[in-house]
Formats: C-alpha cells, sequence, structure tokens
C-alpha cells in the first residue's frame, strides 16, 4: 500500500529539515498553470526513462492534479526498489486550498 501524504503535512515535515523530493508528474502545461517550488518536473511518461535522477535512499512524494496519476507512478516506483515513496493527497488541486488559500 503507498501511504499518502497531504500537503499540510509535505510543508510542515520539509520546514521542519526533512530532506525529501517532491516529485511533480503532471504535463510541462499543467506545470505552467500552477506549480509548487523546489518539486522536481518529470513527467509520468518519462519517469521509467529518468529514474537516475531520483535518490532511492530519500523520501519521494509524488504529485500531480488530484492524485491519481501520482499515485501509479508512486506504486511504479515502489516496484522499482523505491522504499519510502508517498503520493501527495489530493493533488495540486488540494495544495492550492491548503498551502496557497
Amino acid at each position: 500500500m503507498i501511504p499518502e501524504m497531504t500537503p499540510t503535512e509535505f510543508v510542515r515535515r520539509r520546514d521542519s529539515g526533512e530532506e525529501m523530493t517532491l516529485l511533480d508528474v503532471r504535463e510541462p502545461s499543467e506545470v505552467a498553470e500552477a506549480s509548487v517550488p523546489g518539486a522536481l518536473h518529470i513527467p509520468m511518461a518519462q519517469v521509467p526513462h529518468r529514474l537516475q535522477e531520483l535518490d532511492p535512499g530519500r523520501e519521494v512524494v509524488v504529485l500531480c492534479r488530484s492524485g491519481g496519476r501520482s499515485f501509479q507512478v508512486a506504486m511504479y516506483l515502489r516496484q522499482q526498489g523505491f522504499e519510502r515513496v508517498a503520493n501527495l493527497q489530493g493533488g495540486i488541486l488540494q495544495w492550492r486550498r491548503e498551502i496557497e488559500d
């Protein structure tokens, strides 16, 4: 099972000094509309070809628009041996409600 992390929890943990990678798997046009500072952007279809950009020893929190694609990528990363993977609950839509409003 892939754990979910709320945007508020992610920001709290990141701000307290925990090293986590926020992986944004949305398409470039989606990122242009709303982005999260410091996120690593790798569109979903490119993830298998760009795994070397991710540190398997670091927690990876995956982000998309609403949580569906990010969950699929999180499952894929787990299958590739990444042990510390979470799905950002509600995606950028929830991020904007919790963090930006």
